[in-house]
């Protein structure tokens, strides 16, 4: 009798070999040849996308069919041939950007880039402050971080070291598909670690070999929470380019600039020296954060440091 398709979802991949978690234990499975086929350069499966896979006799498996994607994070990386489309993860429900309060200064327009981000592909974005103990407590940190959730974006304040703000990391985590970012030194191992012990150590390690570069066998995964939910640790998402966005598109994703924008007398208004920019009189007027439009200009000229 033949053996039934089963649908799992897709946790590692290794040098054509994908893991792929089915209903009662992980199959190590092989594309099937005639999904290899494809007219442009790039990714065809990536950790997160959800298949159909053929088990085999021997406890292998072959995928079949990948499912539809509701989301993606992707990257146009460079190549002599030109440039291919790497999924980076597949099916993510939000990204969650994790930065430190101190050591290191919170890199804050780094995280504006992964909000724009977020913004552009459709996904919740949640901002984890960590070491909160090392500026002297939670006040200290507000003023820091606390523009974000004025623009809809939750903030939570944590500690790995007096294990602060666990608790509700966990609580955004469970029953979600998320993408980590941020900067190294941050603490995401030790915060990782207080939420299930040995993970922090398992992404820290597939984190550091994804860091190394194209030269070295790619393996990606992604990692199951105990209660529900996974997490993937995306290094690549520092170097993430806003390769198909348009500078005028831009505004759209800064939630304190998209209704400012209708109010500039210019309809294509650069939001700098433009007379009459609704804009530039919110800044001046201290209803838009300085920090935050500093940020808008830099990107909107290219610069993704």
């Amino acid at each position: 009798m033949m053996t039934e398709t089963q649908t799992g979802r897709v946790l590692r991949y290794r040098s054509g070999f994908f893991t792929i978690e089915g209903k009662d234990r992980n199959v190590t499975c092989i594309l099937r040849g005639r999904l290899k086929r494809r007219e442009f350069m790039g990714d065809i499966i990536g950790i997160g996308d959800l298949v159909r896979y053929l088990p085999l006799p021997d406890g292998s498996g072959v995928i079949e069919e990948i499912l539809l994607r509701h989301s993606e994070l992707v990257r146009m990386d460079p190549t002599p041939k030109g440039e291919y489309r790497q999924i980076l993860l597949a099916n993510p429900d939000q990204i969650v950007a994790v930065f430190a309060c101190a050591h290191p200064t919170p890199h804050l327009r780094m995280l504006d880039r992964f909000l724009v981000i977020a913004e552009k592909q459709h996904l919740k974005a949640v901002i984890v402050a960590n070491k909160v103990d090392l500026v002297g407590g939670l006040k200290e940190a507000e003023k820091l971080f606390g523009i974000y959730p004025t623009l809809g974006y939750p903030v939570i304040y944590t500690s790995a070291l007096q294990g602060l703000g666990v608790e509700e990391l966990r609580s955004i985590l469970i029953g979600r598909v998320s993408a980590l970012a941020g900067p190294s030194g941050v603490g995401k191992s030790s915060l990782l670690n207080q939420l299930q012990p040995g993970l922090g150590l398992a992404v820290r390690e597939i984190g550091a070999h994804l860091d190394k570069g194209r030269h070295t066998t790619v393996v990606r995964e992604l990692f199951p929470l105990e209660g529900g939910g996974y997490v993937a640790d995306l290094p690549g998402l520092r170097r993430l380019a806003l390769w198909d966005t348009q500078p005028e598109e831009l505004d759209g994703y800064f939630p304190e600039l998209r209704d400012l924008v209708q109010q500039c007398q210019f309809n294509d208004c650069t939001h700098q020296d433009d007379p009459g920019c609704a804009v530039v009189r919110a800044v001046e007027e201290g209803r838009v954060s300085p920090e935050r439009y500093e940020s808008y200009l830099r990107l909107r000229a290219g610069d993704t440091h």
